[in-house]
């Protein structure tokens, strides 16, 4: 860390990280039951997207980039949010939000397993028992007789796998890809196209608009708090801490998160906690660590500096 550096501004960023991109699965959850998923998302990062622009353009940043990195950007917003974000929310409609984090806190199992498949890479001994230790905590989670007996709870938890596979496809895509180099501008950008297609899927999918001003004082506080904390201020958080902390702190978050979302969805929505879901916690956040201990595996917190996302469940 540079002595510059203000430990108040670290902490804070830090609770961002955590609290906040752990409360966006809470949110997203109170907004989808009364609004259709694909719009509230495309809404969300529409706005989120044009904000970040505007706030560029006040810094005296370019918005100016090539085709091809437009054409890049697009496709990392259609991977990492409107497939990836929109799909989870989608989800959110069958599972609890604490399950989904859960679910979802897999993702560099995923990545790692993706990188195997498409590009060859050697699987560290490390790596093979978080591997291993990860599948027996999902097997664990998504096993519980009260959980899958629920209405559409399976269609729910097989929407958050191709989520995953989405974002993790998007990490390795954006590692390589010619993307516009000012990370800010780089997330309005995905965040415009990847919302604008969102929307136009929710016009396909027969979705019904409303206008915010029907919607409740709940979901339209939450819509609120997803644009400026969850899309702006926790992303904005990130890439700082990037700069001045190791990724290996930095990533400190895929365990934190899904343990705020668990207590917040139990706080504020009475979403149950079995003794099963603490016990596949344990086990699928311990196989995540040695994953991501694994020095080749340092780059993962390196692509998300690159996508401007944090993947998406945010």
């Amino acid at each position: 860390m540079q002595k510059s550096e203000s430990p108040l501004l670290i902490l804070l960023a830090f609770f961002a990280i955590y609290v906040i991109w752990g409360s966006t699965y809470l949110l997203n959850k109170i907004a989808v039951t009364e609004l259709p998923a694909f719009m509230l998302a495309g809404i969300r990062f529409v706005i989120a997207g044009l904000l970040i622009f505007g706030i560029a353009k006040i810094s005296g940043m370019s918005l100016s980039i090539s085709w091809k990195q437009f054409f890049n950007t697009a496709i990392a917003g259609f991977l990492f949010l409107s497939f990836g974000n929109g799909v989870v929310v989608w989800a959110l409609n069958f599972v609890d939000s604490g399950f989904a984090a859960l679910e979802i806190s897999a993702q560099p199992l995923i990545v790692l397993l993706l990188m195997r498949v498409l590009h060859g890479k050697k699987i560290q001994l490390m790596s093979v028992v978080g591997i291993i230790l990860g599948f027996i905590g999902i097997y664990l989670l998504v096993s519980q007789k009260q959980i899958i007996s629920q209405d559409g709870s399976i269609l729910g938890i097989f929407l958050i796998f191709l989520a995953l596979l989405s974002w993790g496809y998007g990490s390795l895509f954006v590692s390589n890809a010619n993307l516009p180099s000012n990370y800010f501008v780089n997330t309005g950008y995905q965040m415009v196209t990847g919302g604008v297609m969102m929307l136009l899927f929710s016009l396909a999918m027969g979705e019904k608009w409303t206008s915010p001003l029907k919607w409740s004082g709940h979901v339209q506080l939450s819509m609120v708090l997803l644009i400026l904390f969850g899309s702006i201020v926790a992303f904005t958080a990130f890439n700082y801490l990037l700069k001045v902390v190791s990724p290996e702190k930095v990533a400190t978050s895929t365990y934190v998160n899904p343990i705020i979302a668990l207590l917040l969805g139990w706080y504020f929505l009475n979403e149950q906690i079995t003794a099963q879901s603490i016990v596949a916690a344990i086990i699928l956040l311990t196989g995540v660590y040695f994953i991501n201990t694994s020095k080749k595996l340092i780059l993962f917190s390196r692509f998300s500096s690159k996508t401007g996302s944090k993947t998406v469940g945010e």
